[in-house]
């Protein structure tokens, strides 16, 4: 009689589980971020993060670029920038300051999709600013 109890019970949980996870969460509908990082990228959700720092070592066969601890791969889909304008990986300097964005591949390696080699430059140049008071009279 126990073994048909227990059979019974757990037979109306696992009907019923189904129907629990498919009901959005009470108080709102916003969707759950996956709890793999293999979930994300099923989704089609590409993580983006930001990356700056001094270049320590530059591996023109490999096409690599380190900065600190973390070696980042440079594709043909990396859009690489110095003093506002297109360069390439020949022209990165050890020891200047770079900064970008880069993604996780698939494999597990830094992937850049985008490097600016050189200082940040400012918003507005000084020479373009114009100042807004009125002239004493």
């Amino acid at each position: 009689m126990k073994k048909l109890l227990i059979a019974s019970l757990l037979a109306a949980f696992a009907v019923t589980l189904p129907l629990r996870a498919a009901d959005p969460a009470p108080g709102g509908d916003t969707p759950k971020k996956p709890a793999v990082a293999g979930e994300a990228k099923k989704a089609g959700k590409v993580q983006v993060a930001p990356f700056r720092g001094k270049l320590t070592a530059v591996d023109k066969l490999a096409k690599t670029i380190t900065v600190g601890e973390r070696v980042f791969q440079i594709t043909s889909k990396t859009k690489l920038v110095k003093a506002g304008k297109p360069c390439v990986l020949e022209g990165a300097v050890v020891g200047e300051d770079l900064g970008g964005q880069y993604k996780t591949a698939d494999d597990g390696k830094l992937e850049a999709l985008s490097v600016r080699f050189g200082a940040k430059p400012d918003a507005k140049p000084a020479a373009l600013k114009k100042d807004t008071k009125p002239a004493a009279k």
